[in-house]
């Protein structure tokens, strides 16, 4: 039964198939899809009665499309890991053909284990963003990094990004040794040369050479997510290595992510951004309230912005407020394209100090496997 207070779609499914016997595949509970109860409040209190007389009913009541299926149809999760900046949500952004993962050029800027899910006629493909692997100088660092090597286990393909714009280094070669793991052995692995639009076809040549070293790979691929050029390629390398089977997911869900999780991200992607090297690593985003007006066909969204110090709080305020008036002009943008509706931002920001030390604090926030 769902656990008291939260409501997911997969709930409903997995009781759905005890009640109608359907052989249809079951999700992991570490990848289930996760809304709030709130959401799913109005449906679980309709007026007129409802018989499901199959997954097909149930999946048109809750508003999802039913997942495809058929014989060859492939599907299957695809993992994306390598070094801070390697590329790995820049790429997840293009072959889903939108932003659900935020991007800079800060280090741990993926602080969620994310996973999109991408889906055509013939396969779907869930892909499993992570934290950049580093070397970690506190407990967030530690429990980005744990995140990152528990996304590999049990998972169809294995995608290391490396930058082919800088030389293969020892952090190529700690992140490649990673997948000799016991966890990995099933998976079949990739190497994606990323940042293709940045070298010349002899550079990626010589890149491609230096990461022929560093694990025996079942493929390789050189693309561009900025330009999008060989992404299809890397889309039909990762076709070919996934299982048939039917759809984990309804057709028409492109993230497992809750709406709340997301929004905090577009307001931390806009810290990172406009302060690049002063504050970054010591903010965390929650998101308090946010409200639906149908009338209005607004969102109204509460956010607290986490620092460790006061000085540090000065500067996200800016002087007379200009700071943080341009986060949330920036921040507004991104979210009303994103939800579709008019969006009213109020930003407060509060000092917890040395919270990336406290795995307590971290996992309040979220990152890592704190959630």
């Amino acid at each position: 039964m769902p656990v008291p207070g939260i409501m997911n779609w997969l709930d409903v499914r997995r009781i759905a198939q005890r009640v109608l016997r359907l052989r249809v595949p079951l999700l992991p509970l570490w990848s289930a899809a996760s809304f709030s109860f709130r959401r799913f409040w109005p449906l679980w209190h309709r007026k007129q009665p409802f018989e499901p007389r199959s997954l097909m009913d149930l999946d048109a009541y809750f508003g999802h499309a039913a997942p495809p299926s058929g014989e060859g149809f492939k599907s299957g999760f695809v993992t994306l890991i390598g070094r801070p900046n390697a590329g790995k949500s820049t790429l997840l952004n293009t072959i889903m053909g939108k932003k659900i993962a935020i991007t800079s050029n800060t280090a741990q800027t993926t602080r969620h284990r994310f996973r999109a899910v991408y889906t055509r006629d013939d396969m779907q493909m869930i892909i499993v963003d992570t934290p950049g692997l580093h070397k970690p100088h506190d407990a967030l660092g530690e429990e980005l990094n744990t995140s990152a090597l528990k996304a590999l286990e049990d998972v169809d393909v294995i995608a290391m990004l490396i930058d082919a714009s800088k030389p293969v280094g020892r952090g190529d070669e700690w992140v490649a040794a990673q997948l000799d793991g016991p966890h990995c052995k099933h998976a079949k692995k990739i190497c994606v040369l990323s940042k293709g639009d940045l070298v010349t076809t002899e550079q990626m040549h010589e890149q491609a050479e230096a990461a022929k070293k560093l694990a025996n790979w079942d493929a390789m691929v050189g693309l561009s997510s900025e330009s999008g050029y060989n992404v299809d390629a890397f889309i039909e390398e990762v076709q070919c290595f996934l299982p048939e089977g039917p759809a984990w997911f309804p057709a028409d869900m492109e993230t497992d992510q809750p709406i709340e999780v997301i929004v905090a991200e577009f307001i931390r992607e806009k810290i990172l951004r406009t302060f690049r090297d002063e504050v970054p690593h010591s903010i965390g985003v929650t998101i308090e309230h946010m409200e639906y007006e149908k009338k209005k066909d607004l969102n109204r969204i509460l956010a607290r912005i986490y620092v460790e110090r006061d000085s540090q709080k000065g500067i996200i305020i800016g002087k007379g407020g200009s700071a943080i008036k341009r986060i949330g002009q920036e921040a507004r943008e991104d979210l009303e394209q994103l939800l579709g509706t008019r969006v009213y931002l109020d930003l407060m920001v509060k000092v917890k100090k040395n919270w990336r030390r406290d795995a307590t604090q971290i996992r309040r926030f979220g990152y890592g496997e704190g959630l």
